[in-house]
């Protein structure tokens, strides 16, 4: 699907019929990370993954400048865009997780559940190494200059270690000069300090909306202790996963958020909680060829 925002195309993976969910991507790729998530959940639901502002198939406006604001508004016009009046069902990644959260906590009635992880939403948080790069000036033109291939694909395996080949392939190959503008833009915007202002809307929408934290124990990028902080119904932490768990756990993501999107499935998400016992009950294998179980998901009660 195609829709216009501003002026700019914007690129909608779209498949399945029911309750609409709307998946948001971050950086570097593009609405393929949910693609085997949209699948499983396609069944069931509505799947909308818009490709960001810049990334992918997606085209930007010179005007968008990276803000908080202007991610909630981009999210907010492109859900009006595609026909979307009512509340959707959230699914975020990354910066898609920022582009979300801003955009819910400006609409907290659009939003029936919330379920992201892999981002920063607090002031305290101090980016990570490529996060400063593109954060200067000059140099960060310069690490863009250099991006290749291999650059790339080392720094994918080494935040995501279960991420397939094929989609590190895949987002190497929809990079354009305009998505590495849009990446120095969105770091550079991105002060932390400025997540200072949205805290009490953070607060007042979890306590609101049903919201479920996932996050990889791995991530070199976003340290996992963030995902207790969001004071979420649910939280889970991937031990196996790196950053990308929306790919490297796609079968586990796809099943919890079918459970916990569920229409009447109660505010503390009851069935998502038990799918997650489920997970942790699974033995899986470890590099050392041992075998281990997911980690306790935790829940913060409903009253």
């Amino acid at each position: 699907m195609k829709v216009t925002v501003n002026g700019r195309r914007v690129h909608i993976s779209e498949c399945g019929e029911g309750p609409e969910v709307l998946l948001l991507h971050g950086n570097p790729d593009s609405s393929a990370l949910w693609r085997p998530v949209m699948q499983s959940l396609s069944s069931k639901y509505r799947c909308l993954a818009p490709d960001l502002p810049g990334f992918g198939r997606s085209e930007v406006d010179e005007a968008f400048d990276g803000s908080l604001e202007a991610m909630a508004a981009w999210t907010d016009e492109v859900l009006s865009a595609a026909g979307i009046d009512g509340a959707v069902s959230l699914a975020a990644h990354d910066f898609g997780g920022i582009f979300g959260l801003a955009w819910a906590i400006s609409n907290p009635r659009r939003v029936r559940r919330i379920a992201a992880g892999g981002f920063p939403f607090f002031p305290d948080y101090q980016w990570h190494f490529w996060g400063r790069v593109w954060r200067t000036p000059v140099i960060g033109e310069l690490s863009m200059r250099c991006l290749n291939r291999w650059l790339l694909s080392r720094e994918m395996r080494r935040g995501g270690p279960r991420l397939p080949q094929s989609h590190i392939s895949e987002t190497f190959a929809l990079i354009s000069p305009a998505m590495k503008k849009t990446v120095l833009k969105l770091y550079r915007a991105t002060d932390p300090c400025k997540f200072a202002d949205w805290q009490e809307g953070l607060r007042e929408l979890v306590e609101q909306v049903p919201t479920m934290i996932l996050w990889g124990k791995r991530d070199p990028f976003v340290d996992p202790a963030y995902a207790h902080r969001f004071g979420a119904r649910i939280t889970h932490v991937f031990p196996e996963s790196g950053h990308w768990f929306p790919m490297e756990e796609s079968e586990d993501v796809a099943r919890l958020l079918a459970d916990f999107f569920e229409p009447g499935s109660g505010a503390s998400g009851g069935t998502a909680l038990s799918r997650l016992r489920e997970l942790q009950r699974k033995p899986r294998a470890t590099h050392s060829g041992r075998t281990a179980r997911n980690g306790q998901p935790t829940r913060r009660s409903a009253e």
